[in-house]
């Protein structure tokens, strides 16, 4: 395996490091505090193409290849783990689940303006009776001939209130169980459609978390993605892709919180020297880099096997709960570091902690990775 960058992916890694630095520093403990993520800043990510990096450039995406996306993932949430959880949805789910599935028609009418960043995208699986079983869907469409009627709750949905475009996952035959399933394209402002009040979260809290709710939302069967009852298949298949997301920010996370760390054991003095010349700072730091650097492999791994069109489900599923499981560890230790001072919000190691723990969760829970990779391994 090499994983030597090329100059455009080099490139396209500090373009994300310098935007991450000089845009959403500043102000990022505020946007935590107030639980928003302005306008302006979706917009400058849409210009600089971060909202459609896989998309092909003649729908308005920069055509880029998954470890390019990788790279823009781990720089932007070294920073803020609420703009990138925005990226990652915009282009995992949303984008690349329409590009890849969706007709050209929906290809023209949503993902020329969801790449551009024009508008974002949500992806609407998780309810309150299926979170990790995402087989049991509540939320029903039930087919009219030219038409659906949705009607059901999601929660915790990405770019809740935000988003003018839902993927919709649905149960439309009962009797077929997941495979009377479909995904649905439905529009902000459809008749029946309303936002439920924004979720106050631990971590990303800059990220715009609702509850959806469809009463009797009329749907055109023309917003369906692929044939009947596809949907299940449509959820699980862009969730693979998803999930190396959600593992290059965990990794980012990982690594911001071990990079402020080690600046920090630089600098703090204790006992005459700087903590960092004492060695129960030392072996944490060098744990830290070494599982850091085990899990960037993972990431690159998966991203590669994306590109490769290798199947990149066992890779995928590994990426990311071991990512998520060095994100948790990296941050509490990076507060450790810093002693009383990672308390204290100024340091921001506190933040990435609480950020840390939700990569353990979405995109499917560490267990559910579990059971991906065993399926996977015992399969053969």
């Amino acid at each position: 395996m090499d994983f030597t960058l090329s100059e455009e992916q080099l490139m396209i890694k500090q373009a994300a490091k310098d935007f991450a630095q000089s845009e959403l520093l500043p102000g990022v403990i505020e946007r935590d505090e107030t639980q928003t993520f302005p306008n302006e800043l979706v917009q400058k990510m849409g210009q600089l193409g971060f909202l459609g990096m896989m998309v092909n450039e003649k729908y308005g995406g920069s055509g880029l290849d998954t470890l390019s996306y990788v790279l823009a993932m781990e720089e932007l949430s070294k920073v803020d783990a609420s703009a990138s959880v925005m990226v990652s949805v915009n282009n995992s789910l949303v984008c690349w689940g329409l590009e890849t599935y969706g007709t050209e028609a929906q290809k023209e009418k949503y993902l020329t303006r969801l790449a551009s960043g024009e508008i974002i995208g949500a992806f609407c699986l998780s309810e309150p009776e299926a979170g990790s079983d995402a087989t049991s869907q509540k939320t029903t469409a039930i087919d009219k001939g030219d038409h659906y009627i949705l009607n059901g709750t999601k929660n915790w949905i990405t770019n809740g209130n935000r988003a003018e475009v839902y993927l919709v996952i649905a149960q439309t035959h009962v009797e077929k169980g997941h495979h009377g399933i479909n995904a649905l394209i439905v529009e902000k402002g459809m008749e029946g459609f309303e936002i439920g009040p924004k979720e106050n979260k631990l971590g990303i809290r800059g990220s715009d978390t609702h509850s959806l709710l469809f009463n009797d939302v009329k749907v055109p069967k023309e917003n369906r993605i692929g044939e009947d009852g596809f949907g299940f298949k449509f959820a699980m298949k862009t969730l693979a892709g998803g999930r190396i997301g959600i593992a290059a920010q965990a990794l980012g996370i990982a690594a911001g919180a071990y990079e402020l760390a080690l600046q920090y054991s630089k600098q703090r003095k204790a006992f005459g020297t700087e903590i960092a010349n004492h060695q129960a700072i030392a072996f944490k730091l060098a744990d830290m880099h070494t599982k850091i650097q085990a899990a960037r492999h993972l990431v690159y791994q998966a991203a590669c096997d994306k590109d490769a069109k290798r199947d990149y489900t066992l890779s995928g599923a590994m990426a990311k709960l071991y990512a998520s499981e060095v994100a948790m560890e990296t941050a509490i230790e990076a507060v450790q570091v810093h002693g009383g001072n990672g308390y204290v919000k100024d340091y921001h190691v506190e933040r990435l902690m609480r950020d840390a723990k939700i990569t353990q969760i979405y995109e499917g829970t560490s267990e559910i990775q579990k059971i991906v990779i065993s399926r996977s391994i015992l399969k053969d």
